[in-house]
């Protein structure tokens, strides 16, 4: 009987997907179940709390400064996506073509992605100093500028400051697993278009895009997600400020939660975010996975 089990693939398979499911259960599961339950009741920081319905919500969605959170999360994420995108895919056809040097360069590219992101927010905060400002030394000394530029006391220059330190922390992740899909596109398919008198656009139009676009789908939905959901580097470099003009839903449900004390109202906020989250994966799975596509065939 034992000796069957050990042969039966079904059951080895069960076997060895139980300890990422317990882990899945126990790390996510769990907490996920739990901040929902959080954002029914009006608990607080040390009290339990009580049922109150959708009391949370309602109030959330009446509230001036989730509004602004909600826009602010979407417009960092949609315009942080896109140059993160677009960067990483020219990184990655640049990479992807014979260069001297050319494997020192990939372990560089990597360089931003895998410094903790606590440690580049501290740096773009120095970079972004109203009185220390890099930028704002090397524009005054060009003669381009008077004074400096107040990249973190402006809501409008925050927001852009804080986009182009997630752009320069993202952009790696993106090209290299683009340059990864890139490597998996046969030769062949490149000298049979130029023999048919494809142009370089042509070729990439029609031949590089439809075979890379599983892999885009895949890599931007995980950009989307880290995106959204990205905490570390606003924390660190603005905590939300100012006026709250780069408050993330993250951010402001950790204050509302953790500093504020009102565990229930944090976590609905929390849980507003999933909605969003999964339309993301399902506009991947169904508008940019679909299998024609992932056979490289038409629409």
């Amino acid at each position: 009987m034992f000796e069957r089990l050990q042969n039966n693939r079904n059951v080895l398979g069960w076997l060895f997907m139980m300890p990422a499911a317990v882990l899945l259960l126990l790390f996510l599961t769990y907490p996920l179940g739990l901040g929902t339950w959080l954002g029914f009741t009006d608990a607080k920081v040390g009290r339990a709390g009580e049922w109150i319905g959708i009391e949370n919500f309602s109030f959330l969605v009446g509230d001036s400064v989730t509004r602004l959170a909600l826009f602010n999360t979407l417009f960092y994420t949609t315009v942080a996506s896109v140059l993160k995108f677009a960067l990483g895919l020219w990184l990655a056809l640049l990479l992807n073509k014979n260069l001297p040097f050319k494997s020192f360069f990939r372990a560089v590219v990597l360089l931003p992605w895998i410094v903790p992101t606590a440690l580049s927010a501290i740096a773009f905060w120095w970079i972004y100093d109203s009185q220390f400002s890099i930028i704002s030394w090397v524009l005054v000394k060009m003669g381009i500028i008077d004074t400096y530029i107040d990249f973190l006391g402006d809501p409008w220059n925050a927001r852009i400051a804080t986009i182009v330190a997630n752009v320069w922390r993202g952009v790696p992740f993106v090209a290299i697993s683009l340059l990864a899909g890139l490597q998996t596109i046969s030769p062949s398919y490149y000298e049979a278009s130029a023999i048919d008198g494809a142009t370089p656009w042509q070729q990439f139009r029609h031949v590089t895009l439809p075979l890379l676009s599983p892999i885009i789908a895949v890599v931007m939905t995980f950009s989307v997600l880290f995106t959204f959901t990205d905490f570390q580097l606003i924390y660190v470099l603005t905590r939300g400020g100012p006026l709250n003009a780069t408050h993330l839903m993250a951010t402001l449900s950790f204050q509302r939660a953790i500093s504020g004390g009102a565990l229930g109202e944090g976590a609905a906020l929390a849980t507003m975010m999933v909605p969003f989250l999964l339309a993301a994966i399902m506009f991947s799975y169904f508008g940019l996975q679909r299998r024609a596509w992932q056979q490289g065939g038409d629409k």
